[in-house]
């Protein structure tokens, strides 16, 4: 489905039934890197799984900028009345979410993100440098973006008012200690590193992060689990 947002259009795909859960993808990517945790979270949640602005089948824009992604997807919750809605996001869609997050406190009761960094230093520094010769040689849109943004402040962090989960694994691209920081500065946040994993590598067309969220979100339906195991 289509759906118009600050002069584009954003395409996202519904799922499932319950409560509202957003999910956006991370760079160069689109919403099908969540086709196998989405079946999962699909029991428990209605799941939006959304292509960002200049990704997938949303409109083709060079004017990627993390601030304006954030307004989308405040635009797209507003359009769909799903403020209050529980948001995921890894890498690039964890930036928008605290983005988001933070410049409208009661967009999201819940908000999980993976693997993000709140400024191009947060990010491994041979990772910065390969990004760096890529758009060299290759300049686009979306290496800029990673090369620039985000440039997310502390106090930001500290105006995020939901419930957050800070995932990323100790194989990630963003630094453990920048990682370590951001929880730090999140009110209430927990946080959780993935013994190997790195970006993506439980996210992308795995069922590891369905149960992370389901988890965090739910954990009423850890707690049966764990009764019907004992009663067998």
């Amino acid at each position: 489905m289509l759906i118009n947002v600050n002069d584009i259009e954003l395409y996202y795909e519904v799922k499932g039934s319950g409560e509202p859960l957003i999910m956006v993808h991370g760079n160069s990517e689109d919403h099908t890197i969540f086709d196998t945790a989405s079946e999962i979270l699909a029991k428990y949640f209605t799941c939006y799984l959304i292509d960002s602005r200049g990704h997938g089948e949303s409109t083709k824009t060079n004017n990627l900028d993390y601030r304006i992604m954030a307004e989308d997807i405040h635009a797209f919750a507003k359009s769909l009345h799903l403020e209050g809605c529980s948001y995921y996001g890894l890498a690039d869609g964890g930036i928008i979410g605290l983005i988001a997050a933070s410049k409208y406190p009661e967009l999201f009761k819940n908000l999980i993100i993976s693997g993000v960094n709140t400024n191009p230093k947060g990010i491994k520094p041979w990772t910065y440098y390969v990004f760096k010769i890529l758009n060299f040689f290759h300049p686009t849109a979306r290496f800029r973006l990673l090369l620039e943004q985000p440039n997310i402040t502390d106090d930001e962090l500290k105006n995020i008012k939901c419930k957050p989960l800070v995932l990323s694994g100790n194989r990630d691209l963003v630094l453990e200690e920048h990682i370590k920081h951001i929880a730090s500065q999140i009110p209430g946040a927990q946080l959780k590193i993935i013994d190997g994993e790195s970006l993506g590598s439980y996210v992308v067309h795995r069922e590891k992060i369905a149960h992370l969220i389901t988890e965090f979100l739910r954990p009423d339906l850890v707690t049966q689990k764990t009764i019907e195991e004992k009663a067998i």
